[in-house]
C-alpha cells in the first residue's frame, strides 16, 4: 500500500490494482484526486489509514484487485471504512474459474510457465500493445498467484458499477458477463488495462 498522490484533494481514490503491473497502469489518468494504491495480494491483511477527513472516498478495484478487495472487505472492510462508491473493472470475484474468471488451465499455465519472456507477453496482452521490457521478481509473483488461487472466490462487497473491457485478453469477456449477471454492467472498448479510454476519474462512475 502506498500513496501515489496525497494532500492534493479533499476527494480520495483507494485503488486495488492488478497482478505484477504496479501503478503504471494509471499513467493515463489525470492527477486530480489523492490516490492510495494497493497491490501484492500474497496477503490481503492490510489496515487502511484514517480516511475520515476526505469529502468523498471512491474504491476502485481492477483485475485481481476485485477479488482481493472482496476478501479484504469481508475480513476488515465492513468495519474499517464505508466508501462513497465502489467500482469494479475487468475482474471477477471468482478470479480462477472456468466460467466466471480466468480458466484454471490458463491460470495454471501462467503460473507454472512464468518467466521473463512469458511476463512480457502478459504485459502485451494486458495493454493491447507491445510493452517495454520490464523486470519481474518471478518467485514473489508466482507466490502471489498461488495465494490468489488458494483464497478462491470472494464475497460480494456490493459494487455500484462493473466495467467490462470488450478487448480483454486476460479475463474473457463472456466469463465476466456471467460473473456479473444481473448486476450493473458497463462496457468499454479497451484492452484489459482500460484507463487510456477515460479522460477523467469520475468517468468511471458518472
Amino acid at each position: 500500500m502506498r500513496w501515489l498522490t496525497q494532500g492534493l484533494s479533499s476527494d480520495l481514490i483507494v485503488f486495488f490494482g492488478g497482478w505484477a503491473v504496479g501503478d503504471g497502469v494509471l499513467a493515463a489518468m489525470p492527477v486530480t484526486h489523492d490516490v492510495l494504491f494497493v497491490d501484492d495480494y500474497r496477503t490481503v491483511n492490510l489496515n487502511l489509514p484514517d480516511l475520515s477527513h476526505y469529502r468523498e472516498t471512491t474504491l476502485i478495484a481492477w483485475s485481481f484487485g476485485v477479488a482481493a478487495y472482496g476478501h479484504w472487505w469481508a475480513e476488515k472492510g465492513q468495519d474499517a471504512h464505508k466508501f462513497t462508491r465502489q467500482i469494479a473493472l475487468c475482474g471477477s470475484l471468482d478470479p480462477v474459474s472456468l466460467r466466471k474468471g480466468i480458466p484454471p488451465r490458463i491460470f495454471k499455465a501462467t503460473r507454472d510457465g512464468l518467466s521473463v519472456e512469458s511476463y512480457q507477453a502478459f504485459l502485451s496482452n494486458s495493454f493491447g500493445a507491445r510493452q517495454a521490457r520490464t523486470s519481474i521478481d518471478l518467485e514473489t509473483r508466482r507466490a502471489e498467484l498461488d495465494a490468489v488461487a488458494a483464497r478462491g472466490a470472494a464475497p460480494d462487497p456490493g459494487f455500484d458499477r462493473i466495467w467490462i473491457a470488450s478487448n480483454d485478453k486476460i479475463f474473457p469477456r463472456a466469463n465476466l458477463e456471467r460473473a456479473w449477471d444481473g448486476q450493473p454492467q458497463a462496457f468499454v472498448a479497451a484492452p484489459h488495462v482500460p484507463f487510456a479510454s477515460f479522460d477523467r476519474w469520475d468517468g468511471l462512475w458518472r
